[in-house]
């Protein structure tokens, strides 16, 4: 065999293994964030993602796991990514598991009443979610948060992530936020892991330890 095909070879080689063990730890993921909201459903979780390609991996894969696992999802999303999402969605579910995916525009529920609002947002989201907690359904949602489209508000967005926190352990349903990583300045990071009590990386989730509960600010 000659020192090409070798140097191929062992690339190729490389690659599969890299491949193969990247896919292992997302399984690891997957089981892992199962078990946790089969445990506890009460689950706020921070996401902050740089590369699109793993935000579609990480949205797709939980809109399906919830849905497989008999939960609607409410995914909160633009108008761009969203036709992306449900196109692969519909390969790999039915039409009547598609059924359990509720659409809700990011632009809409962050702008309701014409601008950044967080009394109107928090209306929004209880106007949305009453239906399934008025007939004790099980839900989770994923909400894709850009704030460089609402000018960055900083000043309130303690109050408002706070005010979902608690949302999540009266009702108890998983909701992960996400956030574009490299929007993010320091501030906007330190108040989304102090309001945060998980964190989802790309290949973990992990329990966030700058987390500050309401009861102790």
């Amino acid at each position: 065999m000659s020192l090409l095909k070798i140097l191929i070879f062992s690339c190729l080689s490389n690659s599969s293994i890299m491949e193969a063990i990247h896919e292992r730890r997302i399984d690891i993921l997957k089981s892992k964030m199962n078990q946790l909201f089969e445990d506890q459903k009460n689950i706020h979780v921070l996401y902050s993602y740089n590369e699109m390609e793993n935000y579609i991996k990480q949205v797709l894969s939980y809109i399906q796991d919830g849905i497989m696992a008999g939960d609607y999802v409410i995914l909160v999303e633009n108008d761009r990514i969203y036709p992306l999402i449900h196109k692969e969605l519909s390969t790999r579910l039915t039409k009547d598991q598609m059924e359990l995916l509720h659409f809700v525009n990011n632009f809409d529920f962050y702008c309701s009443s014409g601008s950044y609002h967080p009394p109107a947002i928090e209306e929004y989201f209880n106007k949305t979610v009453h239906p399934y907690v008025e007939n004790k359904i099980s839900f989770r949602s994923w909400a894709h948060v850009e704030w460089a489209t609402l000018e960055e508000p900083l000043h309130i967005i303690e109050e408002f992530e706070r005010t979902v926190d608690k949302a999540v352990n009266v009702l108890s349903f998983p909701l992960i936020c996400a956030y574009k990583g490299e929007r993010m300045p320091d501030y906007l990071k330190t108040i989304l892991l102090e309001t945060h009590p998980y964190v989802l990386k790309d290949d973990d989730i992990i329990i966030c330890e700058q987390y500050l509960p309401s009861s102790l600010k």
